[in-house]
């Protein structure tokens, strides 16, 4: 049997998301693929990795429709919807983009709209601020039978990817449709979870249900927490396809695999170790360095001086330091003034706590410089999930007795979380 165009280019694809990026030499060396990401024998296997290397098995028959957006690429740094396009093995009917949009150029808290893309002719739907029947519409709409998710999250609870996906298995459940979550790592790693728990009132689109702050966890394990703690009134058809060589240890540098942005202020794998702390600077009147090259490495505002690193640093954080630094956003907070702050030095990623560093930030902030203050909308409340931490650091409270006082609830979600882990 001979295969058409579609069908070689679509094979192609599919051997070369299963297979290494280059070949490994004797006793085990390795060799450099495109973009001079190293590959070894060993490196870990995305999800849409197995799944192509299952002959897309778990779509037979289906019509497909994929949740994603630049980070859904193959081992080479091609998308997945160009490879499953061109493979005849996989009926690939819609598009759907979140937050930021399928090619990722909108900034927080816009899309980029319905469109068709260029390169498939394939419709986008848009899917932000979307859930529930409304959503639902959109999955009945396009046609599908399967919603696929393939989505590199950043590993906290206001990443709003995951809610996209929690999003999209509750309007999956409604309309009728399976759900297939192609894992991708947690880049800073899934040793632990850390963090207040989110309560349920303060739920919103940056914390849908109760998990901790950072949660440690990979999206296809999210999605069985999903299902399992939180649909139960309806849960989604759902199989996840899980990487292998992945381990809970593992950064992303670690993985062999290229990084791609999530989104256009999360540069690289560093500033997804320190974004869950530094976000939390989008509930006050600091910049979180959103217009710098380095945003949430860097967090200031006018009239900040040397002081401030100078207590952040006496705190004693392990983990990390705080070096004086000065900025001047292009957009955003702040924008066009130069601003004075901290720029975190992360010299131990595994005895480095974000969200410890993050209260630490707010609670020296406020001390050393009299012109701090919350958002009027009260919007690290979202961010953090209670009211707790605000009132806490408003009342003089240290590190240790802010941390304290989400303890119970986090070794709660800990001992939930453990049921639903895929990998050592």
């Amino acid at each position: 049997m001979t295969l058409s165009r579609r069908g070689v280019l679509g094979l192609a694809g599919a051997i070369g998301s299963a297979g290494a990026l280059g070949a490994a030499g004797p006793g085990g060396a390795t060799k450099t693929g495109a973009g001079g990401v190293t590959a070894a024998a060993d490196r870990v296997r995305t999800g849409f990795e197995r799944l192509a290397a299952d002959g897309y098995a778990a779509l037979a028959g289906q019509k497909v429709g994929v949740v994603t957006n630049p980070t859904g690429i193959t081992a080479d740094s091609r998308h997945l919807v160009d490879v499953l396009h061109a493979d005849e093995r996989v009926d690939l009917v819609a598009v759907f983009g979140p937050e930021h949009g399928f090619r990722g150029t909108a900034q927080a808290g816009d899309s980029e709209g319905a469109s068709r893309d260029p390169a498939t002719g394939l419709p986008v739907y848009d899917t932000y601020d979307k859930s529930g029947q409304k959503l639902a519409d959109v999955f009945l709409a396009a046609g599908v039978d399967t919603v696929v998710f393939d989505i590199q999250d950043v590993g906290a609870r206001f990443y709003t990817y995951i809610w996209t996906l929690y999003d999209c298995m509750r309007a999956a459940a409604l309309a009728d449709k399976a759900v297939v979550v192609l894992d991708r790592p947690n880049p800073v790693g899934g040793r632990r979870a850390a963090g207040p728990v989110l309560e349920r009132p303060y739920a919103s689109f940056v914390g849908r249900e109760p998990i901790a702050l950072a949660h440690g966890m990979t999206a296809a394990e999210l999605a069985r927490l999903f299902n399992g703690e939180f649909l139960t009134d309806r849960p989604v058809r759902l199989r996840t396809v899980a990487m292998s060589g992945w381990r809970r240890e593992s950064f992303f540098d670690e993985t062999g695999l290229p990084w791609v942005p999530p989104s256009p202020n999360m540069p690289t794998p560093d500033t997804a170790l320190a974004y869950a702390g530094t976000c939390l600077f989008e509930g006050t009147n600091l910049s979180e360095g959103r217009g710098t090259t380095t945003p949430f490495e860097v967090v200031g505002a006018e009239g900040i001086d040397r002081r401030w690193a100078e207590a952040a640093n006496a705190l004693g954080l392990p983990g990390v330091w705080f070096r004086e630094a000065y900025f001047t956003p292009a957009f955003s907070k702040h924008v066009g003034k130069v601003c004075g702050g901290v720029r975190l030095i992360v010299h131990d990623r595994e005895a480095f706590d974000p969200v410890r560093a993050g209260i630490g930030l707010l609670i020296t902030a406020r001390r050393v410089w009299s012109g701090f203050g919350w958002r009027t909308d009260h919007w690290i409340d979202k961010l953090t999930g209670s009211d707790r931490v605000r009132t806490l650091v408003d009342a003089g409270a240290d590190v240790d007795e802010v941390a304290g006082d989400w303890a119970a609830g986090l070794a709660r979600f800990g001992a939930v979380r453990a049921g639903y882990l895929l990998y050592p």
